[in-house]
């Protein structure tokens, strides 16, 4: 046993294949000190990716990039900010969906073109990424990296029109997917996001010490609440915004429709990836939680001795069953933030092991209960095992284990790390077998009506590919 933990400690471990996070974006303009103002920003969305942190930044005559893996505070120090002059920034924090862990895999991307220079940042996939890649390989072009979005950069450069504005149009109506992309040019900013609306990016201002307005984009509100800067609106659907200054040094925001929007925003933005103080899509992503969480009591009348989360994903919804239930709320699991992310599987004999190296529960709390156990979704179903087992080996009388969403039945395409159909346990079993399987007296999941009645009941209009498989896009097998 002493053995096995010292292996996934020093070797390292991965938690069963929960969600993955999607990346995070920031954009800095006109803002005093905008390295600094970016690795604040990346630094409140790290939950959105810990494999790699960059930050690309223009001083007006030249674009700088520092970029590595690992978390945003291994990547920059004081004195490497300090290098980085200028007023206008991009940054990236990044969880591999397209790509592999090399630093030539880390955003911000950056190129000398006919233009000049560039630098760009996505969040998202883009479905027809590989079809374009092909192309531009049989013309000539050199990838210097497995990114999808290193796709763009060569469609920029190889836009025959004369100005940088109406060569991203032309290359947005290239790609498909889902994209919040921020690029950075010597002089200019430009923020953009896919027709759908998928992926989040909010605009936000900020005063100088000249009092001057400066401006950011980040993937979500936390970031602003960070550096100080106020919420403005979200980047529309379709929408490319150019930030510019005119021949007074004032910054002009020029708002451009690209696309016709067809509004699609991810429904998994509130249950699981955003951070729970961000408003996503104009709403609170907390409250949104709470509301799946007291929707899941209506449809899950249990009698049980206490309510408890699996933390930290799904406290809020626990907080909700327990309000609507009128069921005692408490915390049975407490988890260690300190166990970093690994990028090998454990062996099966492991599997309970690295669970604890997480999550520690209190007997004290748990011992001779009936427990409800809240969770915001089940993937593989091996890590739930595990949390039911654990809880059992705490004295729980009887475990029920609620989630926050429905059955996932399909992997999703559109910048989200998710296993095959085939590896997705509620594609392939019934909810007796998958029962049985993690070993809970009783599994409930929110239903679609339930969560449309949670998230927004007279206006839904939400991707949720990953609950009822109806993509967005024709999309290959996974």
């Amino acid at each position: 046993m002493i053995q096995s933990l010292f292996i996934i400690l020093t070797q390292g471990f991965c938690m069963d294949k929960h969600w993955n996070e999607e990346c995070a974006v920031v954009g800095a303009f006109n803002c005093d000190e905008a390295a600094f103002m970016a690795y604040y920003a990346l630094f409140a969305m790290q939950h959105r990716g810990q494999e790699a942190s960059g930050i690309a930044i223009s001083n007006g005559k030249n674009i700088t990039t520092q970029k590595g893996q690992g978390l945003v505070t291994k990547v920059f120090s004081k004195s490497i900010l300090e290098k980085l002059k200028g007023m206008n920034a991009v940054g990236h924090n990044r969880y591999a969906t397209a790509g592999a862990d090399s630093n030539g895999d880390c955003q911000p991307i950056f190129a000398r073109y006919g233009l000049g220079e560039i630098a760009l940042v996505h969040n998202g996939n883009l479905t027809n990424a590989k079809n374009i890649r092909q192309s531009l390989t049989q013309q000539g072009a050199i990838f210097q990296s497995n990114l999808d979005t290193e796709v763009i950069i060569h469609l920029i450069a190889r836009s025959t029109k004369k100005h940088l504005t109406p060569r991203i149009m032309e290359s947005l109506h290239e790609i498909e997917g889902a994209f919040s992309l921020v690029i950075l040019s010597r002089s200019k900013m430009f923020a953009v996001r896919d027709r759908f609306g998928l992926r989040p990016l909010s605009l936000g201002e900020i005063t100088n010490k000249d009092g001057s307005k400066g401006y950011i984009v980040a993937s979500e509100t936390c970031a602003f609440d960070l550096v100080g800067a106020s919420f403005v609106r979200d980047i529309e659907p379709g929408e490319l915004v150019v930030f510019e200054k005119n021949r007074n040094n004032e910054t002009k925001i020029i708002s451009i429709k690209v696309f016709e929007e067809i509004l699609k925003p991810c429904v998994f933005e509130y249950i699981y990836f955003a951070r729970p103080d961000s408003v996503v899509f104009g709403k609170s992503v907390y409250m949104v939680r709470k509301n799946l969480g007291k929707q899941l009591a209506l449809e899950h009348k249990i009698d049980a001795d206490i309510v408890m989360p699996v933390p930290d994903s799904g406290l809020a919804a626990a907080i909700g069953y327990s309000e609507q239930s009128k069921i005692a709320f408490e915390l049975g699991l407490i988890r260690n933030h300190y166990v970093g992310r690994t990028f090998i599987e454990p062996t099966q004999e492991l599997r309970e092991l690295k669970v604890r190296l997480k999550l520690n529960p209190i007997r004290e709390v748990i011992e001779n209960k009936r427990v409800i156990v809240i969770d915001d979704s089940l993937v593989r179903g091996t890590t739930s095992k595990a949390i039911v087992r654990l809880l059992k080996q705490a004295g729980a009388k009887e475990v029920y284990l609620l989630i926050s969403a429905p059955p996932t039945i399909s992997p999703c395409y559109y910048g989200v790390d998710t296993p095959s159909k085939s590896e997705l346990i509620s594609a392939n079993k019934s909810n007796d077998e998958v029962k049985k399987f993690i070993g809970a007296d009783y599994l409930g999941y929110l239903s679609l009506e339930g969560l449309k009645t949670a998230v927004e009941p007279h206006n839904y209009s939400y991707c949720q590919a990953c609950f009822d498989g109806n993509y967005l896009h024709d999309v290959e097998s996974k």
